[in-house]
């Protein structure tokens, strides 16, 4: 054991070096032990795009408490982290800078703007990692993988060829969400809706032979110029007369047939609408049934092209005014009628996405997600935590559409498929044709989450099933991650799993929810509300931040920031040092082999270590639960409360006693429940408790592999966990009454104790030592024939009742009131349990253990009820 703490706990000074000193030690690599079971888990990999935000700390935290918690429990665990190359977002990034400098990824080409972009991922992963090394994350970085290394470029390329040659993957010819900033494909899960205010745009198409006009409304009026139909339902009355002719498309002074099908709705608007199949995904299935040529009237930026006519080279919402204007010019623009709708924007640019015929590469997704739906109904299933989101995911699975998978950029995984110069041939393979010279590569790479969906078992080392990692870690058995990318994430990595290796990426999900403000506004840049973790723990400390960020929400649900809650935090570890710091002041000298426990113990010894075993057994099985929120009020009742409030301070007795023998078995028993805490606390709050730990007698080199507590049922002392909540609930009580009629601590009062439980005047004439220390009673009588007082303040306890005869301080009708105040709750309490016992499912169905404590509970709360009931009338009888 070392020198004392110091006097003050400073979070930056206990945290400088503590991490480089753990990756000295190597401390976070598996075990050697190949007996041990194995435990893993795979980083969510945080995008190359920036730094770390409050979401990724949160998300992070709850890991590395499971694989602390794990590694302490002797598995042979592995944390392996990583990064994601973020194709668009990363792409984005990159270009901006260049924008500043005035130059443009078609500037530099194609192999010198990767080599930016590669610059770029450097510079940012290295803020990721120094990020990961305050938050105390215990990653076994020798095995740190990026989305883009060799081998698992190896696996995406061999998960492409595999699906294409299955007849999953296929190229073609669709409408796909297009960003024309960016100028790529979206996936649907890439596009975020908004409400905007928009207009519903009606417009007059004459017939061609003149026998009068078609109206139609379109809240995209620059998409007519592609019109190539005009469509109504084949069984409305109303224009049976119509279908088969002919009608003038505006502006364009072209002729479009006037077609039947049942797409449309009779009901919305004129029963009329206009088919552009090459700018609707819908018009687009229309005119696959009529045969309908599509026109493209956008290039990929957004902007109109030569089949536009005059409004070529628009920007496609100027054109859409030059458009307005000139329909209401010629008489074909019948009236705007102003709407709020919803409209896609890119989730990575913000612009309004727009439907574009494009050719592109997809993923047939129904056999896939039929056989991920089916795994959930076997012993293999992937299980949610909360088990709700088992069904988002289903949901989503048994709606999904193909999946788009190319991206119109340069930085990601290239589409191994090549293109002969002459003869047009496509050829699809793990490497690239012999005769290069011959053969183009696709240019276009894929979406970011088709590598990330491989992210467990290539990180492993897959497609190379002999690897070790793979044979040993994988599946993984937890994977933590946020609600909001179930679709974008969790789901694909769950079939591509199934597809490739027969088994489940991952035994447990976590879900969690999103980090808002105060206010429960979720974080934007837009708002000016985002907080960064790194400024946070600056001011708190890392383990403050971890305490908040665990303990703040139920698995699901998003959690609050705020600089209050995280001022409770720094106060709790404030609590946990200060009285660290008493016990090593009172242990000096103490060494391992000194610590011994045998030795006769006092009711406060043996209530403490069953309080503790309550604790380890508690919080273990909360963590296997992922219920972190309740494991931490467990933590923290026991630290502050138990521990901290009552047994150190009842530990004085003895401490500034004179008895030698009792003083070695209380220090070991400061000891021991500090040292079995620390361990329990240390996944949650792994600096201060590990700094705290070395001050203590310990074997063994850092908490980081030091055991984790189990319950030692030798410990276990019933009847000294009631009569300590007796005397609790005494001292409490005197202390109280005390308050209430301002009469401090210092100044002696008789205590009467009248007892109805002999178990109970045994065990207060045993420890009456305890009574006098913190209730400080002249005079103090136990006894089962005590008469009340008449003018007394007295208490209910269980088992006892109690007085303090304090004459000329007691207002008899402010007595009464308080009185009645206290009946009004022991009625309320038993009201709520016989409501309890009078439920027959609960007492059918819950454990005997519990209902028999329920009953316990109704007698006691009878029992003060009637007492207090007693005392009113008593007091009444001498107004």
């Amino acid at each position: 054991m070392s020198e004392n703490l110091a006097t003050k706990f400073n979070p930056q000074e206990i945290e400088a070096g503590r991490y480089q000193k753990w990756l000295d030690e190597d401390l976070f690599k598996p075990s050697e032990d190949q007996s041990a079971k194995p435990y893993s888990i795979v980083i969510p990999p945080p995008n190359v795009t920036g730094k770390l935000h409050l979401g990724h700390a949160w998300d992070t935290t709850l890991q590395d408490m499971i694989i602390r918690q794990k590694r302490m429990q002797g598995y042979d665990t592995l944390w392996l982290p990583g990064m994601d190359h973020a194709g668009i977002a990363t792409q984005a990034k990159v270009e901006e800078k260049l924008r500043e400098q005035g130059i443009s990824r078609y500037d530099l080409g194609r192999e010198k703007f990767v080599d930016q972009v590669w610059e770029w991922k450097e510079e940012y992963a290295g803020h990721i990692r120094e990020q990961w090394s305050k938050l105390g994350l215990s990653l076994d970085y020798k095995r740190e993988r990026f989305t883009l290394d060799d081998g698992l470029s190896d696996a995406v390329r061999k998960v492409f060829v595999s699906l294409y040659e299955k007849d999953l993957i296929y190229r073609g010819e669709y409408i796909i969400n297009w960003d024309p900033q960016a100028k790529t494909a979206l996936s649907d899960i890439e596009v975020i809706h908004k409400d905007v205010e928009g207009a519903f745009y009606h417009l007059s198409y004459p017939l061609a032979d003149g026998s009068g006009t078609l109206e139609l409304a379109t809240t995209r009026p620059e998409t007519m110029l592609g019109d190539t139909a005009v469509a109504v339902h084949p069984e409305d009355e109303r224009y049976q007369d119509f279908i088969g002719k002919t009608v003038i498309l505006p502006l364009m002074d072209k002729e479009i047939p006037v077609i039947a099908d049942e797409y449309v709705d009779r009901e919305f608007g004129t029963g009329v609408v206009k088919i552009t199949p090459a700018h609707d995904p819908n018009d687009f299935e229309v005119g696959n049934r009529h045969n309908l040529p599509r026109v493209n009237v956008m290039n990929e930026d957004g902007s109109m092209n030569d089949l536009a006519g005059k409004y070529a080279g628009m920007d496609r919402f100027a054109a859409r005014k030059a458009i307005v204007s000139d329909l209401k010019e010629i008489g074909r623009l019948i009236k705007i009628e102003k709407m709020v709708h919803s409209v896609g924007h890119s989730e990575r640019t913000g612009v309004v996405v727009e439907p574009r015929l494009s050719t592109q590469w997809f993923v047939k997704m129904k056999p896939l997600a039929d056989q991920a739906i089916q795994n959930q109904e076997t012993d293999d299933a992937v299980n949610f935590f909360p088990p709700r989101f088992n069904q988002t995911f289903l949901s989503w699975m048994d709606n999904v559409h193909d999946w788009v998978i190319s991206r119109q950029l340069w930085w990601g995984h290239r589409i191994p498929a090549w293109y002969n110069k002459q003869t047009g041939e496509m050829y699809v393979g793990m490497e690239a044709p012999a005769d290069t010279d011959n053969w183009e590569q696709d240019p276009d790479v894929l979406d970011t989450w088709f590598s990330s969906a491989l992210w467990p078992f290539s990180t492993m080392g897959w497609p190379d099933t002999d690897s070790a990692d793979f044979k040993r870690y994988f599946p993984t058995n937890t994977l933590v991650t946020g609600y909001d990318i179930i679709f974008f994430w969790v789901s694909r990595m769950i079939f591509q799993s199934l597809e490739f290796t027969d088994e489940r990426p991952f035994e447990n999900v976590l879900i969690h929810g999103l980090i808002r403000d105060e206010q429960g506004r979720k974080m934007s840049k837009s708002l000016g509300n985002g907080i960064d973790p790194m400024d946070v723990i600056d001011q708190y400390g890392a383990d403050a931040l971890r305490w908040f960020l665990s303990t703040g929400s139920a698995p699901g649900q998003d959690v609050r920031f705020s600089y209050e809650k995280m001022d409770a935090a720094w106060n709790f570890i404030n609590k946990i040092w200060n009285a660290s710091r008493f016990v090593i002041m009172n242990i000096e000298g103490v060494t391992v082999d000194d610590i011994d426990l045998s030795g006769e113990k006092t009711v406060a010894d043996r209530w403490i270590l069953t309080r503790l075993n309550e604790t380890i057994e508690k919080v273990t099985k909360l963590f296997d639960q992922f219920e972190f929120g309740e494991a931490g009020r467990q933590l923290y009742n026991f630290m502050w409360d138990d521990f901290c409030d009552w047994y150190i301070e009842m530990s004085k007795e003895i401490l500034y006693g004179e008895d030698e023998t009792a003083k070695k078995t209380t220090k070991s028993i400061l000891i021991h429940v500090l040292d079995q805490t620390l361990r329990l606390l240390h996944p949650i709050m792994p600096f201060v408790t590990e700094t705290i730990w070395e001050k203590l007698p310990h074997e063994g080199t850092s908490l980081v592999v030091a055991a984790y507590p189990t319950v030692q049922t030798a410990y276990n002392d019933e009847n000294a966990a009631k009569g300590m909540e007796v005397l609790k609930e005494l001292i409490r009580s005197v202390r109280n009454i005390r308050a209430e009629v301002n009469t401090p601590l210092s100044k002696p009062i008789t205590l009467l104790i009248k007892t109805n439980d002999p178990a109970v005047n045994a065990f207060l004439l045993e420890n009456t030592s305890y009574i006098e220390r913190f209730c400080n009673p002249e005079e103090l009588v136990i006894d089962s024939e005590i008469t009340a007082p008449d003018l007394a303040m007295s208490a209910v306890l269980t088992g006892a009742e109690i007085y303090l005869p304090l004459a000329g301080l007691i207002n008899i009708e402010e007595e009464i009131q308080r009185l009645e105040k206290e009946l009004a709750k022991w009625t309320s309490e038993v009201k709520r349990v016989q409501g309890k016992l009078a439920n027959e499912r609960f007492v059918a169905n819950a454990p005997e253990k519990v209902v028999e404590e329920e009953r316990a509970k109704e007698k006691d709360y009878l029992e003060k009820q009637a007492a207090v009931n007693e005392r009113i009338e008593s007091l009444r009888t001498i107004q």
